[in-house]
């Protein structure tokens, strides 16, 4: 309601007090507005109810978009998630509505155990041939790789992930209650096993310098697997940013649950949804409004699962 509206409604409700004693022209001479305008928004009532009822129809649709699998939403996530529905639905109204409901998403913190610092020391360190160029290859030839730490009971857990920079799909995730190098040598082979035959000589994985990806049974595996390996620069968490960002928004996304945990069975049932749900169900604007493996199957076969075919929506990369 505008500040003009809550004038008008002071007035209308003051009018009908039986302590009331003054008339519509003292009351809108004091008020600051005409009593034409009152008399006019008095005809309006009508127009007001029925806006107000589809504002309320509008916002349970919101809202479910918001709640969709247990994960919060800000106002592009929901356009994107109606969009999926069927629902076209402008980002304007629906940031209106969220204000008007006092529905609001939860603003990114940063993280202050983003990067601990690494016990152990390598000379096994290869250079950075991706050069911080995340999305100039196509999918499947810049893999991501990195570990985050998941608070859990007074201590954490620790998730190994691998990334399609091009798509953004999680090709590969290990959770683990240790941080020994097992866990992310099967996060490679987890990825190999689902994804290996997308894969060529010209693939590289990126990571950090940490003592897991300087390890001599890394190094190995990832050359065995026909893949080539890249590595930050020391202490820059720019030269794998698409990475620090992903697990951001994770956290984010699974604060609430997180806090729930009481099992490793709990964190790891949660952990593996979220996976499921971000690649197939979190659209992402810059991925033509599509998850990421709806944008990889897109930029694959040149099918866009939404109606119409938006100016963003040609592939990046290839042909329109």
């Amino acid at each position: 309601m505008g500040v003009q509206d809550s004038v008008f409604a002071i007035i209308h409700e003051s009018l009908n007090s039986k302590e009331q004693v003054l008339n519509i022209s003292m009351l809108c001479e004091i008020a600051g507005v005409s009593r034409s305008g009152y008399y006019r928004w008095v005809k309006a009532e009508n127009v007001r109810r029925a806006r107000e009822e589809q504002d309320r129809k509008d916002f349970q649709l919101i809202l479910d978009a918001y709640n969709f699998r247990g994960y919060k939403k800000g106002a592009r996530s929901i356009h994107m998630r109606l969009l999926h529905t069927g629902v076209s639905m402008n980002i304007k109204k629906i940031r209106r509505l969220m204000r008007k409901y006092n529905l609001t998403c939860p603003i990114r913190k940063a993280n202050p155990y983003r990067r601990m610092a690494k016990a152990l020391k390598s000379s096994n360190v290869t250079p950075n041939l991706l050069n911080r160029e995340f999305e100039a290859h196509g999918a499947r030839t810049v893999l991501l790789t990195d570990i985050t730490y998941m608070r859990f009971k007074g201590s954490f857990l620790y998730l190994s992930t691998i990334l399609d920079a091009f798509t953004k799909e999680a090709l590969a995730h290990v959770l683990s209650e240790s941080l020994e190098e097992d866990f992310v040598l099967q996060t490679v082979m987890q990825m190999k096993e689902n994804y290996g035959v997308a894969l060529t000589a010209e693939t590289m994985i990126h990571s950090d310098q940490g003592c897991h990806y300087t390890c001599l049974q890394f190094i190995a595996l990832v050359k065995d697997s026909g893949l080539r390996q890249s590595m930050s620069r020391r202490g820059n968490c720019w030269d794998n940013a698409p990475q620090e960002s992903f697990y951001g928004h994770m956290k984010d996304e699974l604060a609430d649950k997180m806090a729930m945990w009481q099992t490793f069975e709990d964190a790891k049932r949660d952990v593996d949804d979220w996976f499921d749900y971000y690649n197939n169900e979190r659209y992402q604007w810059q991925l033509a409004k599509l998850s990421p493996s709806q944008y990889y199957r897109y930029i694959t076969t040149g099918e866009y699962p939404l109606p119409g075919k938006p100016e963003e929506a040609t592939p990046r990369g290839s042909a329109p």
